[in-house]
C-alpha cells in the first residue's frame, strides 16, 4: 500500500451568530469543515484562501491560526490505492462576502451554518478536538 504525509489546511468560519459553516462533501456525502491540500508554490494561508473561494465560492479573511493538527488517529485517511497521513494547519476565517444560495460544485454538495450544539451526525472523520479549539479564543496555538 502507498503511504503518504501530505500538507492540509483547514478553517472554521463562523458567522454573526456564533454558527460554523460546514460543506457537506460530494465525495463522501459528509459534513466538514472547508478542507483541501497545499499546492506547489503556495503558503499555508494562500492554500486556505484558495480552498474557501473553490468550496465556497465567496472570499475570506484569516482572522487566526489556531494549531496543527498530525494525530494519526484523526489525520489518516485510507483509499483505494493509497494511505495519506495529513498535517493540517487549522485556521480561523471570516467571509467577507455572502454565500450564495444554494451553490455547489464538482467538490460541494451543500453549505450550511450550524449551531455548535447541533451538529449533523454524519461528520465526516474529524480531529476529535476541532470545534473546541476554534471555539477556545484565548492566545493558545494547538499541536493535536
Amino acid at each position: 500500500m502507498n503511504k503518504q504525509i501530505l500538507p492540509a489546511v483547514a478553517a472554521a468560519i463562523f458567522n454573526e451568530k456564533g454558527e460554523i459553516l460546514l460543506q457537506r462533501r460530494k465525495d463522501v456525502n459528509q459534513w466538514c469543515i472547508i478542507s483541501g491540500h497545499v499546492e506547489f508554490g503556495e503558503t499555508i494561508e494562500q492554500a486556505m484562501l484558495r480552498e474557501i473561494e473553490e468550496e465556497t465560492n465567496s472570499t475570506a479573511d484569516l482572522i487566526r491560526f489556531i494549531g496543527v493538527y498530525s494525530s494519526p488517529a484523526s489525520q489518516t485517511y485510507n483509499y483505494p490505492d493509497r494511505t495519506i497521513q495529513y498535517v493540517t494547519s487549522y485556521f480561523e476565517a471570516k467571509l467577507t462576502t455572502d454565500l450564495a444560495d444554494g451553490f455547489s460544485n464538482n467538490e460541494t454538495q451543500e453549505l450550511k451554518f450550524f449551531s455548535p450544539d447541533q451538529l449533523p451526525g454524519e461528520l465526516a472523520n474529524i480531529n476529535p478536538y476541532w470545534l473546541s479549539d476554534a471555539l477556545n479564543k484565548d492566545s493558545s496555538v494547538f499541536i493535536r
